[in-house]
């Protein structure tokens, strides 16, 4: 193995770590510290302070995130949501246009929708899974595009590629959310996107207890969103970093097994006569599996969703029953979680529109955990029972 480009199992345990280590110290210290002394520097965002994203817990984070993604830099804040809206509110400008998947997750959909419209942003929502209509949707004013690498919660696979390159030939900044493909399956750097965002709540921390947002991209695209997410405030603490930074050095091995999990379960379930239809794009069935073969390296996601026969009051009747995965929303921990994305994640859209968009009020999504897959897959079929 080359030494200067190690695997990323490597990068997650070694990259970003201070060298020498602090006072010797085998894991990073968290700097319960606000402010420090001021060391001559000549911009406002370098001066040391918490709220600047710049504190010795930011900066391995940092560095550690940008190794892990194939990027010249990185950033993190406050969540996945202040990573997106800090993101697109640095990118665009009253009067601008922009393009967007047509599913979105809920939250980027009213930040679309409602924050930038109002802001005098204009959008389009496009299928990223056609590029066929994509030029004509282009406007003079536009200037970037949005997508998520696997959409929640359908699991759609986005033609990523031909996104990156369509951006690239009209002259527009490409945006992938990358949180359920995680940089374990998936380095949009590498297909020539912009910049990544991810969640950080959810795989890149895993263990249920943090709320974070990570950037990726180049270091001159980094430094202007940085200093629009040092005006907004939303920076990330130093014990949430901390908290980040352990989770990641795990995150390979958790990714894996959860996918291997995910796919045993999606295999079940879609055989199961009480389920009608299965999202994951691991199964020959989806629309998107040779895509996703093609795009993702080492699993399909841990994430699927799926309806049963007898619609929303089956699923009720079937998550009541459930004995391990928890009723709740969020995703990418230790335990297994269900959800009904028309209460929680995609509750703010207009039923009408979740329902052409292919989300149906008994849509049951779940987040595929890291309990032994034949426990997980006996207590659903005692519960589809």
């Amino acid at each position: 193995m080359d030494a200067e480009d190690p695997r990323i199992d490597t990068q997650l345990v070694h990259a970003g770590e201070p060298r020498p280590r602090i006072e010797g110290a085998v894991v990073m210290p968290v700097f319960q510290s606000s402010t420090y002394e001021y060391g001559g520097q000549g911009r406002y965002d370098d001066v040391r302070y918490l709220r600047l994203n710049n504190s010795p817990n930011h900066v391995a984070l940092h560095d550690k995130l940008a190794a892990i993604e194939g990027a010249q830099a990185a950033l993190v804040a406050s969540s996945g949501m202040a990573a997106i809206s800090t993101t697109l509110l640095s990118l665009l400008r009253p009067g601008d246009h922009l393009l967007a998947q047509r599913t979105l997750y809920g939250g980027t959909h009213d930040l679309v929708t409602e924050l930038l419209a109002r802001l005098g942003v204009a959008h389009t929502f496009i299928d990223a899974e056609d590029p066929s209509g994509w030029a004509a949707a282009l406007r003079p004013s536009t200037r970037a595009v949005y997508v998520e690498a696997l959409t929640n919660p359908l699991l759609q696979v986005a033609d990523l590629g031909a996104v990156a390159r369509f951006a690239r030939e009209h002259g527009l900044v490409s945006l992938v959310d990358a949180t359920f493909a995680t940089p374990v399956l998936l380095r949009p750097i590498a297909l020539g996107f912009d910049l990544v965002l991810h969640s950080a709540t959810k795989y890149l921390n895993g263990h249920s207890d943090i709320v974070a947002g990570a950037i990726a991209g180049s270091a001159a695209r980094i430094d202007e969103i940085r200093h629009t997410l040092n005006l907004l405030g939303g920076s990330l603490d130093a014990h949430a970093c901390g908290l980040l930074h352990r989770g990641l050095k795990t995150l390979g091995v958790r990714v894996r097994q959860q996918c291997a999990t995910a796919l045993a379960v999606a295999t079940r379930l879609a055989e199961h006569p009480a389920v009608a239809r299965v999202c994951y794009p691991g199964l020959p069935s989806h629309p998107g599996h040779a895509r996703a073969r093609e795009l993702l390296h080492g699993g399909f996601g841990a994430m699927l969703s799926f309806e049963l026969h007898g619609g929303v009051e089956a699923a009720q009747r079937f998550t009541a029953a459930l004995r391990l995965p928890v009723d709740a929303p969020s995703l990418g921990g230790p335990e297994s979680l269900v959800t009904r994305p028309a209460l929680t994640s995609h509750a703010g859209l207009d039923p009408e529109l979740r329902r052409r968009l292919g989300i149906a009020d008994g849509l049951v999504r779940m987040s595929v955990g890291l309990e032994d897959p034949r426990d997980l897959i006996d207590d659903l079929e005692q519960a589809l029972r």
